[in-house]
């Protein structure tokens, strides 16, 4: 249990390159619209005396890039973008159709409406086609179902990924169309 303790002490902690933290001797002010190099000391100097805090925005540049803001407001900023951005992400999962080479026309109903329902939700299709016993000599007769259902599918989706053997299962995916 203590070994745990000490490798998560060992773990280095990410330092923000705001005001003490800032190593470099020299930095390119930009402030006001205007770029001026100055010693480190000058330009927290600045800051101090305007009530921010002198961020490193470059520090690979050189001499490093430094501007003068409130860190605490930016960081703040950035961090309900990166939250909002998340809350506007859309997950696309995969959902999966079985099918069998000989499948009747009702059964291939159902299978379309699953599909559809699957794909009006924004979720991409993955049509499988399971061969069993001697029915692996007629491929051409699954890949012909699954191309019956990219086709009859056409106008809600696009085929993402064309009909495909994989062991004895063959699939194709299928994406929603966009507007």
């Amino acid at each position: 249990m203590f070994w745990r303790y000490r490798a998560i002490a060992r773990q280095p902690r990410q330092v923000d390159l705001v005001n003490d933290n800032i190593r470099a001797n020299r930095v390119l002010l930009i402030h006001d619209g205007k770029q001026e190099e100055m010693s480190t000391r000058e330009a927290q100097q600045r800051a101090d005396d305007m009530g921010q805090d002198l961020v490193l925005v470059q520090a690979n540049a050189q001499p490093p890039v430094a501007k003068i803001m409130d860190w605490g407001k930016a960081k703040f900023e950035a961090q309900k973008r990166q939250k909002e951005q998340r809350k506007n992400q859309k997950i696309v999962q995969v959902k999966e159709v079985r099918m069998s080479p000989v499948i009747d026309s009702g059964d291939f109903e159902t299978r379309k409406k699953a599909a559809i329902k699957f794909l009006e939700k924004g979720n991409k299709v993955k049509l499988n086609l399971r061969f069993r016993g001697r029915m692996i000599t007629h491929q051409d007769i699954g890949r012909e179902v699954l191309e019956r259902m990219a086709n009859e599918l056409d106008d809600i989706a696009k085929v993402e990924q064309r009909a495909k053997m994989d062991g004895r299962q063959m699939f194709l995916v299928l994406a929603p169309k966009k507007g």
